[in-house]
């Protein structure tokens, strides 16, 4: 074989990085000695400074695309951060130089070479392959070096000089640059408190001691050289300033940074005691290493060994000897089981089986590191700076800080990423923990609730519950996000109980309204109950252990004191959507069907607290109850016993479900907590602990004895209700109302007036009954909301009317006659109309939201007023005043209010809310269906279904039989009977043809009775047929000559025409063909005493359309009062559906 055609197979991947290697490292190194260097013990710059600096960003920026980061290494060999970066830092902006462009590139520079290297995620995105030998160890000790470099205090006031004089500038004045300065060095300070410490470690060096207090040094550097209040102010002016606002999210991620590293409540307590309690912490916990070892310590004449031989069953027989031999030694007694031999003196005083499980190999269990929370390894004058800090932050900025972030999560701003909802979830949890242990050490009144306000808003609330919904959505589980959401949501229950316990009634009063909506939205119910039942070992952190039991024990304690209290409410439950049946069972479905929604989705139930508990007697509950339960060495309070102690509590005693813990592996724990019974500390929690792990097991055995076989059944999983058989649980009794039935509404029933008073009459009965319940603010509220709503509608009425008069020609006699009739109706024109638009009525104060949703009668008073609500099942009810309501009907409602305020409306003895009756509710809610309604749903199902067609089968046999009987005719009767009709048919028909008029006419014709109306001193009287026919031919004769023609012009107005109005507002066609003119009637004048008028308010709405156009149906005539204009317009109602219009002279009168 030709040596040319040999083909070389091997991997040229690291090949290819060390010529990349090669090709940059001699560039970088020429580029970096043309920096400058150290010159007589001072740092010299080179003449292309600036230009050197710009190539090294451009060379930095050629790591984009290089997984092995190959220019960033280079960096590192080159230290040109520390020995030139730094210097040049300090010669330019050190000196006062802020703005030069040398200064602001160094900073530039080291941003982006201190950038965080998330090395987890950079290995999960590395090619198995191809990137088989990148070592990200360099890297990462690079980044500790560049902090360490950086983190000195002439450095860090190089830094703040740079970016103070774009502060300093107007808004006018600052440019997109100061915008991008200030941003870098931000940045810059995130990641210097990004980077890691070293653990600390008494045997390393001391370059290591160093390395492992670096944010320690940072805290105090960030206080000496003001960066930490000028971070404080930027956070307490987000709402202020937009540029402020623009770095919201970036100050909550160094927050977060550098709170993580401590615990709130170690930070919140004295911090000069701090060190003392460290130090009895420390001692407590080796006595008792040293006590637990000397308990178990061999004695000192241990020199000679131990043997002992370990039977396990001494009554057993063996038999494994063959059948001669059984034969031959029948008599004999045969040997025991084989014995195991022991050799350790501890097995004389111990159980011959934890000494056998000593010997054996242990597997560690799966443990997931907490990534929300780290150990920083912070001094006393540190952790004195954070705590002053954290003070001035509630102090000053948390209120406006969360609002200005919370807005622009809601807005979707670019700049939030996935992670800063974590951060923002912890850095809440940390300061509400932080104020909760601050308020309790420090008993001064400084402490006050105003300054977390934010929290405790609705929208907060909400959108915290979204975040841990959506974290459960996802696939994976965001588990971490989980767990911030469960952490912020437990010192919101804590926050909220210490508010109910507050001396101030407002703040206890605004507590139990929050309160009641967290129970009544059931979801903060849920999650307690399932953040609990999910967790699995080595799926989630031990910090989300402790989390979710927490939050379990918090939301237990809290609504146990409410019920105590006397305390209810409603809670939302959810239902299952209905699916549609599929006719053909067998048959599979092309594609998927979708869920039909119900019209509700939720269903309201009576809360008790009894319920709820109960529903922790779950099996996944308990599993993990006794997870955490098993950890009990590792306990840092006595305050984590007490907690879990209290949850199995409730299991085992309050819900009576001792049948959970009847498992192998729970009573095996429990036998090792009672082996260590006298080593166990003295508080009251482990002293419960080990009462209820007597009482658990004297029910165990007692069952035992009753029922062998629970010791077979012990070692299976108690699921599925089997645990309900083996306690003393009892079912609900069957035909009692359960605790959790439904309710038909969560606000009180809404009443109505009782029948028989006009729309008037129960405005005044409204108005009394609120004057009766003294509560008349709520009368003038409601006169203010009319008024404001007259203002604004006429208002635009009259701008339209002036705008339409100024681009008007010259009228004509149509538009003359619509706008004279408008006018007389007070109607304002179609242009008008459509910019009309719903007034909102606003809530100024609280009694008025809480009037406007609970108050029966002030509801009762808006339906009266055509006041409608935005939403039926919103929590807090929004009403509006449709724009259909005109103002003349709005001022005519007012002046009835007024009316009824200065005579109040005559009700004899009675009061006015006795005439008020309930309100029959058009929606229910359906009960709640119970787990027997489920179970028997299909079987009713075809039941109701037979009953229904019985039903109606019955109904239409019974009206057959009603209006249909058999005749006692025969057919031959019938048929002469259908002949002799069918002739006269033909005979009546012929009469028509010939005579040219309707067959069943008469020839004289036919006159349909007629009513008119006819007026005697102002009364109103109804004339015969007779008396009509009499006044309409002496109107022939004595008015041949008038001036007035009936649906046609006027002989003496010129060019005026006049039309008549339909009910919808169109102008009716005016017929060419002329009638006789009637005899003009009296018109009905006006009483000289004003009196009120029963009708409602005019709408332009269809439904009060429908209700006007019926009440003027009972009147034949609309006679006009006006005695001003000449002409009057009355419209009289004829035998069919159309209507006419009579034009009346006053000429005559």
């Amino acid at each position: 074989m030709d040596v040319d055609d040999v083909v070389d197979i091997s991997s040229g991947e690291e090949e290819s990085h060390n010529e990349r290697r090669s090709i940059l490292l001699e560039p970088i190194r020429s580029v970096v000695d043309a920096l400058g260097g150290q010159e007589g013990g001072r740092y010299r710059l080179g003449d292309e400074c600036y230009g050197c600096l710009k190539d090294l960003k451009k060379f930095w920026r050629k790591d984009e695309t290089d997984d092995e980061r190959t220019v960033a290494r280079i960096f590192w060999e080159t230290r040109v951060l520390p020995n030139d970066l730094v210097p040049i830092l300090l010669e330019t902006a050190g000196k006062g130089l802020f703005e030069d462009k040398r200064a602001v590139a160094c900073a530039d520079l080291m941003t982006a070479m201190t950038w965080p290297i998330d090395v987890a995620e950079e290995l999960r995105e590395l090619d198995e392959v191809m990137d088989k030998g990148t070592d990200y160890t360099q890297l990462v000790q690079s980044h500790l070096r560049y902090k360490a470099a950086i983190v000195r205090i002439d450095v860090m006031q190089a830094l703040l000089g740079i970016v103070l004089p774009c502060f300093a500038k107007s808004k006018k004045k600052r440019a997109q640059r100061d915008n991008q300065v200030i941003g870098v060095i931000l940045y810059l300070i995130r990641n210097l408190a990004f980077i890691r410490d070293l653990p600390a470690n008494m045997h390393g060096s001391a370059d290591q001691a160093e390395y492992s207090s670096l944010q320690n040094r940072l805290v105090k550097v960030l206080s000496e050289t003001q960066f930490l209040e000028l971070l404080l102010t930027m956070a307490s002016n987000g709402d202020g300033d937009p540029m402020y606002d623009s770095y919201n999210s970036l100050l909550l991620e160094i927050f977060y940074l550098l709170l993580r590293g401590v615990r709130p409540a170690s930070l919140a307590a004295d911090q000069s005691k701090e060190p003392a309690q460290n130090l009895r912490r420390l001692l407590t916990v080796e006595d008792h290493r040293k006590r637990d070892i000397a308990r178990n310590a061999s004695s000192r004449h241990s020199r000679f060994g131990t043997t002992i031989s370990v039977t396990l069953n001494p009554k057993a027989k063996s038999n494994a000897r063959s059948g001669a031999d059984a034969g031959d030694n029948a008599g004999e007694g045969s040997s025991s089981s084989p014995a195991f031999v022991l050799h350790r003196q501890r097995a004389l005083h111990r159980e011959a089986g934890s000494m056998l499980d000593a010997g054996k190999r242990t597997k560690l269990p799966k443990v997931k590191v907490d990534e929300l929370a780290r150990d920083d390894n912070l001094s006393l004058e540190s952790r004195l700076i954070l705590q002053n800090a954290a003070r001035t932050f509630l102090e000053t900025a948390f209120n406006s800080f969360l609002a200005s972030l919370l807005k622009d999560i809601k807005a979707e701003r670019p700049k939030i990423t996935e992670k800063d909802h974590l951060r923002l979830l912890y850095l809440t949890k940390w300061f509400l923990e932080f104020f909760l242990s601050q308020r309790a050490s420090d008993k001064s009144a400084t402490w006050e609730f105003s300054m977390i306000t934010e929290v405790t808003e609705a929208g907060w609330i909400v959108w915290v519950l979204r975040r841990m919904r959506e974290a459960m959505e996802e696939k994976p589980k965001l588990w971490t996000e989980l767990q911030a959401g469960v952490e912020c949501l437990t010192q919101l229950i804590l926050l909220i109980d210490c508010m109910i316990s507050s001396s101030d009634e407002t703040i206890a009063q605004a507590a139990e309204t929050l309160q009641i909506q967290i129970i009544y939205n059931g979801e903060v119910l849920d999650t307690s109950l399932e953040s609990v039942r999910v967790y699995k070992e080595g799926t989630q952190s031990l910090t989300y252990l402790d989390s979710s039991v927490h939050l379990a024990y918090a939301l237990l304690r809290l609504l146990e004191k409410s019920s105590k209290n006397g305390g209810t409410g409603l809670v939302r439950k959810k239902r299952a959507p209905k699916r549609k049946k599929n006719l053909n069972d067998s048959a599979v479905p092309d594609v998927e069907e979708d869920p039909v929604e119900s019209e509700e989705e939720r269903g309201e139930t009576v809360f008790t607290f009894d319920s709820f508990e109960q529903r922790f007697a779950h099996p996944d509950v308990t599993q993990t109850l006794m997870l955490y339960l098993a950890r009990y060495r590792e306990f840092k309070s006595p305050e984590n016993m007490k907690r879990v102690v209290s949850l199995l509590h409730r299991q085992a005693i309050r819900a009576k479900a001792e049948g959970l813990f009847f498992k192998v592996s729970t009573l095996n724990l429990f036998k090792a907590i009672l082996s260590e019974e006298k080593s166990l500390p003295r508080e009251q929690a482990y002293k419960d602990l080990v009462a209820l792990i007597n009482y658990i097991l004297r029910k165990f055995f007692k069952d035992v004895a009753e029922d062998p076989f629970l010791l077979v059944e012990a070692f299976y999983p108690k699921n599925k209700g089997r645990w309900k058989q083996h306690s003393s649980w009892e079912p609900p009794e069957k035909g009692t109302r359960r605790d959790d039935a439904t309710v038909e509404n969560r606000w009180p029933a809404e009443v109505k007036i009782k029948k028989g008073f006009s729309w008037s009459e129960q405005l005044g009965i409204a108005v009394k009954c609120i004057v009766e319940d003294s509560k008349t603010s709520l009368i003038d509220w409601v006169k203010e909301i009319l008024s404001m709503v007259i203002g604004i509608r006429q208002r635009i009425i009259e701008g339209v009317n002036e705008q339409s008069s100024k681009t008007s020609g010259l009228p004509n006699g149509d538009d003359n006659v619509e706008d004279a009739i408008r006018a007389r109706r007070n109607l304002p024109p179609a242009e008008a109309k459509d910019k009309l638009t719903d007034y909102l009525i606003p809530y100024v104060t609280e009694e008025q939201a809480t009037a406007a949703t609970r108050n029966s009668q002030l509801k009762l008073m808006f339906r009266l007023l055509y006041f409608s609500i935005l939403d039926e099942d919103a929590d807090e009810l929004e009403w509006y005043v449709p724009a259909a309501i005109l103002p003349t009907d709005l001022q005519r409602s007012l002046d009835i209010i007024n009316h009824f305020l200065e005579m109040p409306i005559d009700l004899g003895d009675k009061k006015a809310s006795q005439l008020l009756s309930k309100k029959r509710r058009t929606r229910r809610t359906r009960r709640a269906p119970s787990d027997s309604d489920e179970e028997h749903m299909e079987e009713d199902e075809p039941r109701k279904r037979k009953r229904k067609e019985k039903k109606k089968k019955e109904d239409t046999q019974y009206r057959s039989a009603q209006f249909i009987d058999d005749s006692d005719l025969d057919e031959d009767t019938i048929a002469a009977f259908l002949e002799q009709e069918k002739v006269l048919r033909e005979k009546m028909a012929l009469a028509g043809v010939s005579s040219g008029k309707v067959a069943t006419m008469k020839a004289t014709g036919t006159k349909k009775r007629r009513r008119r109306m006819k007026a005697n001193d102002g009364e109103v009287e109804v004339i015969s047929d007779k008396e009509a026919q009499a006044q309409d031919s002496d109107t022939a004769k004595s008015d041949s000559g008038s001036d007035v023609d009936v649906l046609s012009r006027p002989k003496s107005a010129a060019g005026s025409i006049a039309t008549a109005s339909s009910p919808e507002g169109r102008t009716l066609p005016t017929p060419n063909k002329p009638r006789p003119k009637p005899r003009p009637k009296p018109r009905v004048r006006k009483s000289a005493s004003p009196t009120l008028i029963d009708t409602p308010p005019l709408s332009s709405s269809p439904r009060q359309q429908l209700s006007n156009a019926s009440s003027r149906k009972t009147t034949p005539l609309d006679i006009d009062d006006d005695d001003d204009d000449e002409n009057v317009v009355i419209t009289q109602r004829s035998t069919g559906n159309k209507r006419k219009a009579l034009i009346v002279s006053d000429d005559e009168d």
